[in-house]
């Protein structure tokens, strides 16, 4: 399968880094290593993380990668073991993490993998080839309120009643096993008129499916603090989302992060003892220039946050 994918935002997330040519960044979403290759072509005695979940991605890596492995150590597994993953490379603090949380090009046109609605494939969706939830699960298994609530809240479909209700039907018949077999059952629940509008029927509930499989907003709430704690001071924190739930999660972290005191406002003394730990470098977030969504719409809804260690 050939691994094509173009980094988004690439200049800016670079910048937003701060590099030092012998400092240690960690990206930890390092997919095709679009943005590692440029973030490594800055180091002379430095060193790259490149974590990923996605054995496919960290093989692409090592090729895209392999004129500066001596620069480079690749890592299989969740940014959200952070820690754990740098205390085991005797690594205690790093000077910038950065992490792109698209979909890479790859994964979607990889048939087998399920991500795509327009790609016949058993339903999977998992980043993590070797962990057990996969989007049959979802689909099969979970409650008609719980399909609702997903596609609800990470698909922000308004048809999701209907959707979830027209799963559960077409499972009682038989069980769901494929991407087109679930697209069928929601262009069935969406009016005809609604379907011709916009976007492809499938994308909203799909994107739910693949984010509740892999997890993907409770990992990122709970690597962000970790992350920031395994900074050096003046270090950066570059996020590129493409979800507007995924935005919101890094900018109301780096709010708290960026508290001196979480006390309620009628306490007359702070009790807490909380100490600002990050600088938000960007108050707004910086997003792809029109001609970048015209080279690549997939960067169309990107947007990236930065903060700063202190």
């Amino acid at each position: 399968m050939k691994f094509e994918h173009k980094p988004v935002l690439l200049k800016e997330a670079v910048e937003g880094l701060n590099i030092r040519e012998d400092g240690i960044y960690v990206d930890g979403t390092v997919g095709g290593a679009g943005h590692s290759i440029e973030i490594v072509n800055k180091l002379t005695t430095g060193k790259l993380i490149g974590i990923d979940q996605d054995i496919n991605a960290l093989n692409k890596a090592k090729d895209v990668l392999e004129d500066h492995l001596d620069k480079v150590i690749l890592i299989h597994d969740n940014y959200v073991n952070i820690e754990n993953i740098l205390l085991n490379l005797g690594i205690e603090k790093v000077d910038g993490v950065l992490l792109d949380l698209g979909v890479s090009s790859h994964q979607l046109d990889e048939r087998e993998r399920g991500f795509s609605y327009q790609k016949d494939a058993p339903l999977d969706m998992r980043m993590d080839n070797t962990q057990k939830l996969s989007a049959w699960d979802v689909v099969n298994t979970y409650s008609e309120r719980d399909l609702e609530r997903i596609i609800w809240e990470y698909g922000e479909e308004r048809w999701a009643k209907r959707i979830a209700q027209f799963i559960i039907d077409e499972r009682r018949k038989k069980s769901i096993d494929t991407t087109l077999q679930l697209v069928e059952i929601i262009k069935n629940a969406i009016p005809k008129k609604v379907r011709m509008e916009g976007h492809h029927p499938a994308k909203k509930t799909f994107q739910a499916i693949r984010i509740e499989v892999n997890k993907e907003l409770e990992v990122l709430k709970l690597a962000i603090p970790s992350i920031n704690k395994m900074l050096n001071k003046g270090g950066r924190l570059c996020i590129i989302t493409f979800h507007s739930l995924e935005d919101r999660i890094v900018k109301e972290t780096f709010k708290e992060l960026n508290k001196d005191c979480i006390c309620p406002p009628e306490f007359p003394i702070c009790i807490c003892d909380k100490k600002r730990e990050l600088k938000i470098i960007t108050k707004k977030p910086i997003i792809p220039t029109e001609k970048e969504i015209a080279e690549n719409p997939r960067a169309r809804s990107a947007k990236l946050r930065i903060g700063e260690r202190i």
